[in-house]
């Protein structure tokens, strides 16, 4: 939910220190370029087609695979960190442990996903009770007990609650009421008339699924699943109608308020709101209401619509949600839809994958301080911390220099940077999992009682201070952060390791890498969503009114060239949906630039090597971190769900705006790389 909004991809450059010793001098030669020939396409101008020469190689020597709709550097060292799991998680499945210990959990788990004799035995059984108890509903009173003990489980009709922090309060934990529900994902396929045979595809899914689970024959409509799975889709599309829009979910100041319980029932009488949130453990007077014309609305869509068809989608929702943990033809039927209609994958993850990554996801912590005992090195995270002074150093130099601001804006950035709260590699603590049960029964009902344990430690952190050394992703994770109401920036280990940090090569690749990584999650403290923060991590408008028209101006640039490009025929790149990645890839790629600039002149780089200047290497280091080759229907989905823009873009859409590039390559006015000076983004 929330936590999406806080999350993001991009990638990664080094830096070295801005007081380089001898021995650092000493230590720096030896190494490599960086470069890897075999990735490069030099039968393309770097001037017409930056990322096709930098990425062609690569995108040539690793074909897409079946099981991908997507498959790029990331996916790449993310696959390497899975067969790096799948060692650990295996060598525990094979042991015998003490009954309680994580290590019995996660072998049990692994076991029992693996175990696909049992898993075509059980069939739809593991979700039999819940299905009845949705088809026994009499009375649409009865749908607040159903609402709590489903969101218990992960399962969120209509509406979900979750804990984060107070906007006005950051220190303090508050509840969140957020739209949700929608099983196809965003609302646009729902709404789109060019999305048809998604909505369709979507259907004839909810057709099977209500078929092959029983649930039809318990609710007494046996051989109309058809009809029953058009009328689940036409709620779905009611929904989707008055959901709040992604760009607006975007806006912080839009998504909070603050309402109490009293209001709160008024507007969504369907349920009893006092002990909805009673028997979710909540005794509470006020929650922030992420939607409030929704949550209105969709009250009297609840009100207006038959108590079967709700039911319907209800039951629906829970075995949707189970599909990927049941026997062999609803992990099929959920593939068939998401990953090859909806993805456009031809082939299915083998199943040692899918179940590394459901433990993984059950216990991530405790997978993770496995992880960093045997696979990150020490000396990482202190040479890590080491680069992030020095980016913020840089950051800090561009704020100071920065031409459109006033002296008293620049001073508060400067004061939220110097407060950015740092983490890497892995939690100073860990997270305890004693509670959690891993019973011998089914792999779904371990599934359950792994949601519901998770639901519940989220829940308990409401009315309680925020705790600031709590990470948001798992240390094996191949991703970054930046989250606004702690003010901090996490590198978790899973992504300081190459193409993206690498130890054995000169820094002016690396400040390409990683460091451009760190620039990325500086920047979205002074992104479109984050400069609504201040250092302590409240929503607090902190610019005069000047600074704030001059930043909408220059991000505005970015936001109308991203609009203009055509990712498949009819189809464009939404500007103001990836507005803030696309703010976070020009200031990450300038601040680091900074950086490799102070780290040369203080010595230590080599400026000319395997036939290119430091400056060059910088930036075929950052186009190879976005390296991938992408299915039609992956661009489709991700132009219309994420924040992000597409690879390609993020290389040769972005390094257009940067005119250190443009100098470094020689790109002059006629080029495919060029836009005029006057034309490009400048905003940190």
């Amino acid at each position: 939910m929330k936590k999406v909004l806080m999350l993001s991809m991009i990638c990664s450059a080094l830096i070295l220190s801005s007081c380089k010793s001898s021995k650092e001098n000493e230590e720096s030669v030896g190494r490599t370029s960086g470069i890897k020939f075999e990735n490069l396409d030099t039968t393309v101008r770097p001037q017409d087609d930056f990322y096709k020469f930098a990425c062609g190689g690569w995108q040539k020597n690793n074909p897409l695979k079946g099981e991908y709709s997507r498959y790029g550097s990331f996916d790449q060292l993310a696959e390497n960190n899975q067969l790096q799991l799948k060692e650990l998680i295996i060598s525990l499945a094979g042991e015998t442990h003490d009954e309680g210990t994580v290590a019995q959990k996660i072998g049990d788990l692994y076991n029992m996903g693996m175990d696909s004799l049992t898993l075509e035995e059980q069939g739809a059984e593991p979700i039999t009770e819940l299905l009845k108890g949705i088809a026994d509903i009499k009375d649409k009173k009865e749908l607040t007990a159903k609402f709590v003990e489903l969101n218990k489980i992960g399962v969120s009709p209509f509406f979900g609650i979750f804990g984060e922090a107070d906007p006005q309060n950051s220190s303090m934990t508050i509840a969140w009421l957020w739209q949700t529900g929608l099983g196809i994902g965003d609302r646009d396929y729902y709404l789109d008339p060019e999305m048809e045979n998604i909505r369709t595809g979507y259907a004839d899914f909810l057709t099977k699924l209500m078929a092959m689970s029983g649930y039809s024959k318990m609710a007494g409509f046996e051989n109309n699943e058809q009809a029953k799975a058009q009328e689940v889709l036409n709620l779905e599309k009611s929904m989707a109608d008055i959901f709040m829009d992604k760009i607006d979910t975007r806006d912080p100041y839009k998504t909070y308020n603050m309402t109490s319980v009293e209001d709160l029932q008024k507007s969504l009488t369907v349920i009893d709101v006092k002990a909805y949130l009673t028997g979710l453990g909540l005794d509470i007077e006020s929650l922030n209401v992420g939607q409030v014309e929704y949550i209105k609305n969709v009250n009297k869509l609840i009100s207006k619509t038959s108590l079967d068809i709700i039911k319907n989608y209800i039951a629906c929702q829970i075995i949707n949600n189970a599909a990927g943990y049941l026997s062999n033809e609803f992990v099929e039927a959920n593939f068939d839809f998401y990953g090859k209609q909806l993805s456009g994958k031809t082939e299915m993850k083998p199943r040692w994958k899918r179940v590394v990554s459901t433990v993984d996801g059950a216990m991530g912590e405790a997978v993770g301080q496995m992880y960093v005992e045997k696979y990150f090195p020490a000396e990482a995270k202190e040479r890590m911390l080491h680069l992030v002074k020095n980016l913020q150093s840089a950051l800090a130099e561009r704020i100071s220099q920065n031409t459109w601001m006033t002296e008293a804006t620049k001073e508060k950035a400067l004061d939220k940077l110097s407060a950015f709260i740092v983490k890497i590699g892995y939690p100073d603590k860990w997270r305890d999992f004693s509670s959690l049960e891993i019973k011998k029964d089914s792999y779904y009902a371990n599934i359950l009682r792994a949601t519901k344990f998770e639901t519940e430690y989220q829940l308990s952190k409401i009315g309680k201070p925020v705790d600031p050394m709590e990470w948001l992703m798992t240390p094996q994770t191949v991703n970054a952060y930046y989250n606004p109401t702690t003010n901090e920036i996490c590198f978790p280990a899973g992504i300081l390791q190459p193409p993206f940090f690498d130890m054995n090569v000169d820094d002016a690749f690396n400040y390409g890498a990683i460091g451009v990584v760190i620039g990325h999650e500086m920047t979205h403290g002074f992104d479109d969503q984050g400069r609504n923060y201040d250092k302590t991590g409240n929503l607090n408008n902190w610019w005069t009114e000047e600074d704030s028209k001059n930043f909408e101006a220059r991000t505005k640039v970015l936001v109308d060239f991203f609009n203009g490009i055509e990712v498949l025929p009819g189809v464009f790149a939404n500007g103001q949906f990836t507005l803030g990645e696309n703010i976070a890839d020009n200031g990450g790629l300038n601040v680091s630039y900074v950086a490799l600039q102070k780290a040369k002149a203080e010595g230590g780089i080599q400026e000319d090597m395997d036939g290119y200047t430091a400056d060059q290497r910088f930036f075929i280091a950052y186009a190879g971190v976005w390296a991938n080759n992408i299915r039609e229907e992956e661009i489709l989905r991700r132009t219309k769900e994420d924040p992000h823009s597409l690879g390609e873009m993020r290389v040769n859409a972005t390094l257009k705006h940067i005119t250190p590039f443009v100098e470094a390559f020689g790109i002059k006015e006629g080029d495919k790389m060029w836009i005029a000076p006057e034309e490009r983004a400048n905003i940190w």
